[in-house]
């Protein structure tokens, strides 16, 4: 496939749009500063969820460079993009696999069928960055799901025969990246609870 490249680019544009044209404030005053709201909105979304990793969320937020002037909104973008970036090296990683002579038919199934879920997953967050900017929050969560939940299938693929899965780690950190996704656009969500 030689379309992951043009997502990124794509992704990354409307990420900078966005962000750059956002003022810094946001709905929480306790989240002030710029290099505070990265760690604070880590430690919210880690303590709100025991299956988040705030060490991931900490380290893996900045290195997009708008991040370190972003609210809550942006950050949530952010987030959107370092899942978009994985999405499309892991389909890579993907097609590089399949290549592989030697790997047998039960492992080159279960990547087919990552190879799809993947390929999918990049639309669905290429489109759900789209559906955020125009304000539609619950559907992009929606679908930010669904694309949480396409890691977690490919994963569980491999383990029907208890095969080690050679995208472990690509499906932990697309599972997490969502995952720190879902709760920023919670927290900026307008009518949700701000704690």
């Amino acid at each position: 496939m030689t379309l992951h490249p043009s997502f990124s680019c794509f992704s990354f544009y409307l990420v900078f749009s966005f962000v750059t044209s956002l003022p810094l404030g946001t709905r929480s005053t306790s989240l002030t500063t710029p290099k505070d709201i990265i760690n604070e909105t880590c430690q919210k979304c880690a303590n709100q969820s025991i299956i988040l990793s705030y060490g991931l969320c900490s380290t893996s937020l900045p290195e997009i460079p708008v991040s370190h002037s972003a609210n809550l909104e942006g950050l949530a973008l952010v987030a959107m993009e370092l899942a978009l970036e994985n999405v499309t090296s892991t389909l890579a990683t993907i097609e590089k696999l399949l290549d592989s002579t030697s790997l047998d038919n039960f492992a080159l199934g279960c990547l087919a069928d990552c190879l799809e879920l993947y390929s999918d997953a990049a639309w669905t967050i290429v489109n759900s960055v789209g559906v955020f900017l125009s304000g539609n929050y619950e559907v992009t969560r929606t679908w930010m799901s669904s694309v949480m939940e396409a890691a977690s299938t490919c994963q569980q693929g491999f383990s029907e025969r208890a095969e080690v899965s050679p995208l472990t780690q690509e499906n932990y950190n697309l599972f997490q990246l969502c995952g720190i996704a879902l709760c920023i656009i919670h927290m900026a969500t307008p009518e949700a609870p701000f704690t």
